[in-house]
């Protein structure tokens, strides 16, 4: 095993109250690909931040390879003092590094590199960020959300990019797939300390439930240890002789432990407050239309959305997906065509900006400065307690907002948002900052909600687990619905990437396997070539309605919820019509050229 790069031990570090972080411990060696995962606010980042050399720890140790190079992602970064982006990616290559690496990746990345860092959006500077620690190749990559803000495509091809790196990798990610693509061990920070398992992300809760069940079991049971102790001390017939010192010090240790022990965090209790019941048509939309100036985002798009779907748009970044979500939701007049709104809707939207007022405090911002309590489901409740609902402490009450970290800020708004009577949620990349655990419960949130959902998420796990259709561009404007999920969706588009769209249309044609037939060789067709030219055509065609038959099937958006297993059937079907109508096509126009080249 290669010695470490990078170590931490016994690092310790308080913020007033419970230390944050209580004797953990790290280490990183070459090759490392290890996932950092933990609850919000159990120091993930501040961990990192020890590991890049950021934080000075009250106690512990950190030790860096003197020649060992390591470069860190912050959450919020700083680009003062650059005139352009490329300026800024620049300053994180050495010397010996290639400058040519620093424009691959803005290329990448969808960044202009003569822009000024001022005018970038929040999510275009975090990509800025990532371009410049990526750029040197350094040994040691600490990445605190990488995928926040990026697209599909683009969290796709970073994973691709992140495997085959020869650098070190240590990250936080709320993103399931991403951790499991990249990740091959993962470093669990809880109450202060780290546990180490030396498998993937996909191993960690099976892991971790085990760890956490056999706490509570060894909690128990000191528990009743602790019961028989004592009625020995009261009741035992030594004991009423003469004190055992041994035995009641032993009796005292055990308390102290009892006590000292912190509980695993808790869970977060998420409930959408119910309105009454919309109509059953929810939206209908008819050949919608929107353009801005040149730029066609979207055109003759159709679609009903009926009480109790759950729709998820995707796309790259700028393809349309928040105009076409505003259009539906009558928020967004388009410039031709039609929506109409089902009666009875009550809309809650979470939108993707998430203003907020950063000196507003928590109490403030839950009953937007309405007294101490809150309407939720009709019945009124303190706000402390309604806080307490998603893991805010009571005296968090008068805590200022800007206090929080990114994954506290998005449970505060996110509590806000379900505390408003809806049947019909708007969600608007609602998975970014949340841990693992508060994704899990407002996926059976949504998964269980009576009223509709439209939800825009780069999350395809999160879309796997939650929406009954995918809408997903399909170039110049064009909007389709698959029925399913995001990996449904990959299967009905022929399992290619949405990054791959484009890229194919305009790819060359590969080279046919089938030889030609000389020239020379022959003087006619024969017999068989003349019938297969006469006949693929209409075999062609048969194939073709075969193909549109499957289509229409898996159009319905209830036919994966009502039948999962016909549907996996449907769609292996319709796989294997493509294949054989592009295998006729191919077989046609060689025949068709031989028939030219004889002829000619």
């Amino acid at each position: 095993m290669p010695p470490p790069l990078l170590t931490l031990d016994g690092i310790l570090l308080t913020f007033g109250g419970a230390p944050l972080l209580d004797g953990a411990e790290l280490s990183v060696s070459a090759g490392d690909r290890i996932a950092l995962v933990g609850r919000n606010g159990s120091g993930k980042s501040t961990l990192l931040k020890v590991a890049a050399g950021l934080v000075e720890p009250q106690d512990g140790k950190v030790f860096r390879h003197p020649s060992a190079t390591v470069r860190y992602l912050p959450q919020m970064p700083d680009m003062d003092g650059f005139e352009t982006v490329r300026a800024y990616v620049e300053a994180g290559l050495g010397p010996a590094d290639d400058p040519h690496r620093a424009a691959y990746l803005l290329d990448h990345l969808g960044l202009d590199g003569e822009a000024r860092p001022d005018t970038l959006s929040g999510g275009e500077a975090r990509r800025a960020a990532l371009a410049r620690v990526m750029a040197p190749e350094p040994d040691i990559l600490l990445l605190d959300e990488p995928t926040n803000h990026l697209d599909l495509a683009t969290i796709e091809w970073l994973e691709e990019e992140l495997v085959r790196s020869s650098s070190a990798l240590m990250l936080i990610s709320h993103d399931r797939r991403f951790l499991e693509r990249v990740s091959r061990a993962t470093v669990w920070l809880d109450r202060g300390r780290t546990r180490r398992l030396d498998k993937g992300f996909s191993h960690f809760e099976e892991w971790r439930d085990t760890i956490l069940e056999e706490e509570e079991r060894e909690q128990h049971k000191l528990g009743r240890q602790i019961v028989r102790e004592e009625h020995w001390l009261r009741y035992g017939v030594t004991a009423r002789r003469k004190r055992n010192m041994r035995r009641l010090g032993e009796l005292q240790t055990m308390r102290q432990a009892f006590r000292a022990h912190r509980g695993a965090e808790g869970v977060a209790t998420m409930a959408a407050s119910d309105a009454a019941e919309s109509g059953k048509l929810v939206i209908e939309a008819k050949s919608i239309a929107k353009s801005f100036g040149d730029l066609k985002v979207v055109d003759d798009f159709s679609i009903r959305i009926q009480r109790g779907d759950r729709v998820g748009l995707v796309g790259p970044n700028g393809a349309g997906k928040t105009t076409l979500l505003k259009m539906l939701t009558g928020e967004l007049e388009p410039d031709s065509g039609s929506v109409r709104l089902g009666v009875n809707l009550d809309i809650a939207t979470l939108d993707q900006k998430r203003a907020v007022d950063p000196n507003e405090t928590l109490a403030h911002f839950l009953t937007d400065g309405r007294g101490e309590t809150l309407l939720v489901n009709g019945e009124e409740r303190h706000v402390v307690a309604y806080m307490k609902d998603f893991l805010f402490k009571p005296e968090a009450a008068r805590t200022p907002i800007r206090e929080l970290s990114g994954g506290e800020r998005a449970r505060l708004i996110l509590a806000r948002v379900l505390a408003r009577p809806a049947n019909l949620l708007v969600l608007d990349e609602p998975t970014n900052d949340l841990d693992m655990e508060t994704l899990e419960l407002l996926q059976e949130l949504i998964t269980g909600f009576p009223g509709t959902v439209l939800l825009v998420s780069h999350d395809r796990d999160f879309l796997d687990r939650t929406v009954t259709s995918v809408i997903a561009p399909d170039g110049a404007g064009r909007w389709i619905e698959y029925a399913g999920g995001y990996s449904d969706m990959l299967a009905q588009r022929g399992g290619a990437k949405l990054e791959d769209r484009k890229a194919q249309a305009r790819a060359p044609a590969p080279e046919k396997a089938v030889e030609r037939q000389p020239k020379a060789a022959a003087k006619k067709l024969s017999y068989k070539q003349k019938f297969s030219l006469e006949t693929l055509p209409g075999r062609m065609e048969a194939v073709t309605t075969s193909i549109s038959t499957l289509e229409n099937q898996l159009a319905d958006p209830s036919f994966y919820e009502k039948n999962p297993a016909s549907f996996a059937k449907t769609i292996a079907a319709l796989e294997k019509e493509r294949q054989t109508l592009s295998a006729m096509e191919e077989e046609w126009l060689e025949l068709e050229m031989l028939r030219e080249e004889l002829e000619g």
